[in-house]
């Protein structure tokens, strides 16, 4: 693991979502906490539990898959993971120019000073932030 923990989270899950394993394991912070919440709030995770080992704490993290209805044991990958704002390059954004990710079927989490939030959540109260990931 690096320095920025974004991307390693959501380089964890890409990774095994392209294995078509369905359990992912993260360290436990407050901000991966937030992050899990907030894809489980809105349908990409189908469960979240809090693992505890050799005094480190660690979220378990089950995806959700799709199946086709003709191949039953056929996967479809739903999980598009795209880090924005970086350590080397922060990437800011008001309200108003928050971006819409395939016309608002993906989702924008902001990092606000109200916390993490959806870019839905951020019109919704007017407040703008810096731009974390984009998930479609």
């Amino acid at each position: 693991m690096g320095k920025d923990t974004i991307a390693d989270i959501l380089t964890s899950i890409r990774n095994v979502d392209m294995t078509r394993k369905r359990v992912v394991r993260i360290a436990f912070t407050n901000l991966s906490e937030s992050l899990v919440k907030i894809l489980l709030r809105e349908g990409f995770l189908e469960n979240v539990r809090r693992h505890r080992e050799n005094n480190k704490s660690f979220l378990v993290l089950t995806l959700r898959y799709r199946r086709k209805r003709n191949e039953r044991y056929q996967n479809i990958r739903v999980l598009n993971l795209k880090r924005i704002s970086r350590p080397g390059l922060r990437i800011y954004s008001n309200y108003q120019r928050i971006p819409r990710i395939l016309g608002g079927m993906g989702i924008v989490i902001l990092s606000t000073s109200r916390g993490l939030m959806t870019d839905r959540e951020a019109r919704l109260e007017r407040i703008g932030g810096e731009c974390l990931c984009y998930i479609w």
